[in-house]
């Protein structure tokens, strides 16, 4: 039985500081990662990191791991899976927004479909509020039961912040736009393996 480790957070500038000793994992969308990451971050989606425990753990062995999204929260929880495992592992505080507003250089992959896709967060509010807006319309228009569709979305919302999790975003992240081509679980494993 592994023995649980409590993850670190790094400001910005402590991440840079010491970016050459981490391996960086970013546990966003491929298309999110596409649209730019830290320098020399590998893609492992949160829904692909319990997958990625062994060669995250030999990474790790090699040196420290930064784990990345885009604002943090998805980081921690990522974290917490890994230190759950008795692998340490830091989150960047504020992900990579913060890491862009203080002016640090993202890297975009050249063999990846880097058409502009709006971060999860966004995709998720406009979805929500679609929908809400949808149920609220059919509500008045079609029937009254059609209402229920926006008290379910504002059941789901509550149920995620009180959870922290999102079950909008985990669907989202299925759909074509966030996995583009040039993407693949089974490279990052690869570089993870050879860094």
């Amino acid at each position: 039985m592994t023995t649980p480790v409590t993850p670190d957070t790094l400001t910005v500038v402590q991440a840079a500081a010491r970016l050459d000793d981490f391996t960086v994992i970013d546990v966003r969308t491929p298309a999110e990662y596409a649209a730019g990451h830290l320098p020399s971050a590998v893609n492992v989606p949160l829904d692909q990191v319990k997958r990625a425990l062994p060669e995250i753990r030999q990474a790790a062995e090699r040196g420290g791991l930064l784990v990345v999204c885009a604002s943090g929260a998805r980081s921690e929880k990522a974290s917490g899976l890994i230190a759950a495992e008795g692998v340490p592992a830091a989150t960047l505080a504020g992900g990579t927004a913060a890491w862009a507003s203080e002016g640090r250089d993202l890297e975009r992959p050249v063999a990846c479909d880097t058409r502009a896709v709006w971060g999860m967060e966004r995709q998720v509010r406009f979805t929500a509020g679609t929908l809400v807006l949808l149920g609220l319309v059919l509500g008045l228009l079609v029937h009254p039961a059609f209402q229920l569709l926006s008290a379910g979305i504002a059941g789901g919302l509550v149920f995620s912040a009180l959870t922290d999790t999102c079950g909008m975003a985990v669907v989202l992240g299925k759909l074509p736009h966030n996995r583009p081509r040039g993407t693949n679980l089974e490279g990052a494993l690869a570089a993870l393996r050879g860094k």
